[in-house]
């Protein structure tokens, strides 16, 4: 508690020192300039699809707090830059953020690779780095970054015992399990966590196999899942790979008995005829408990037509809207 209460004060400094020397430049000179929040987000790239929900989160957010007042009294400014989904290319636009656009706040870019950069620019100059995705907590040694993704201290554990406890519950509990993941850092951890409590759980492991982020061919991997004929399949995948390995299986006249995925890009997952029956993990769904949130209501009906117009494939607030939200929720409390 010690702890928190310290990483709450300093980011609270943090953010009191860098917005009052702003006002202040600013009252000197008669002048209310906005206030800068910086960013990237994947718009292009193997993550986009998924990055395009949170660029839509982002923009109700910031019209919504502009028309509370603002922060501080003055209205607030997004700057987002497209870092391609690329980590290195995140970390340099970062550094622009800070050195040449000058912003007076930063807001973390979507998925973990690309936080970890952010996080390092954020550190090196002092900076408050809130952000949505960070799917390795224990990677997050910065004491002035804070997460909104809800998977607690030790997700590698958490996340794939509460997949199995599902599993036990039902009729036919899967005896056989084949574990197949991308490379990328979030999803390859949260994976080989699955891989381990799978064996605790009594699970026979007919196949893992592994291939590097931003793979276009899932057919070989295709042919050896169904090859394995698992009782049930883990597929460590994030964006567009869930999809497209989907894709391979049914080329090939393969459907899996039950699967799971970690990050899909939820509008094209959840609208695939192919991932039928399909598992993944969420923390907010359009029902209650969730939508008796102050604010939920409005957020919800936003996001149905501001994702309708931007052409996302399912229109639905579920974990990567949810989280975005609260990013951004995070960040006006600090202020």
């Amino acid at each position: 508690m010690n702890t928190v209460l310290r990483m709450a004060r300093k980011a609270g400094l943090g953010f009191a020192l860098m917005l009052c020397l702003c006002a202040t430049s600013a009252w000197s000179q008669g002048a209310q300039p906005p206030i800068r929040i910086g960013s990237t987000l994947a718009l292009t790239g193997p993550l986009a699809a998924t990055s395009l929900v949170h660029k839509v989160v982002g923009e109700i957010y910031v019209e919504q707090l502009n028309k509370r007042g603002g922060l501080l009294g003055r209205q607030v400014e997004w700057i987002v830059k497209d870092d391609q989904s690329k980590p290195d290319l995140a970390r340099t636009l970062y550094e622009q953020l800070v050195t040449a656009d000058k912003v007076d706040l930063l807001m973390g870019p979507y998925a973990t690779g690309a936080i970890l950069s952010a996080m390092g620019v954020a550190q090196r100059y002092n900076k408050v780095l809130v952000h949505h995705t960070f799917g390795i907590p224990a990677m997050a040694k910065y004491d002035m970054q804070f997460p909104a993704w809800s998977l607690g201290s030790d997700p590698a554990a958490t996340v794939p015992t509460t997949v199995f406890n599902a599993l036990a519950a039902s009729p036919k509990p899967p005896k056989t399990i084949a574990i197949v993941t991308s490379k990328f850092p979030s999803v390859h951890f949260m994976s080989l966590g699955a891989r381990e409590v799978a064996k605790k759980r009594g699970l026979t492991e007919v196949l893992f196999l592994e291939w590097d982020f931003g793979n276009l061919d899932y057919g070989p991997i295709a042919a050896r899942i169904k090859d394995a004929k698992p009782d049930f399949l883990w597929v460590g995948a994030i964006g567009l790979e869930g999809n497209q390995l989907l894709e391979a299986m049914n080329k090939i006249d393969y459907t899996p008995q039950e699967h799971f995925y970690m990050y899909p890009a939820p509008g094209p997952m959840s609208k695939s005829p192919l991932a039928r029956n399909a598992l993944s993990m969420t923390v907010f769904e359009e029902h209650p408990p969730y939508t008796n949130a102050p604010g939920a209501a409005e957020f919800i009906a936003l996001y149905h037509e501001r994702a309708a117009k931007a052409g996302i494939p399912d229109t639905a607030v579920e974990v990567q809207a949810a989280a975005s939200y609260t990013a951004w929720q995070i960040l006006e409390a600090g202020v």
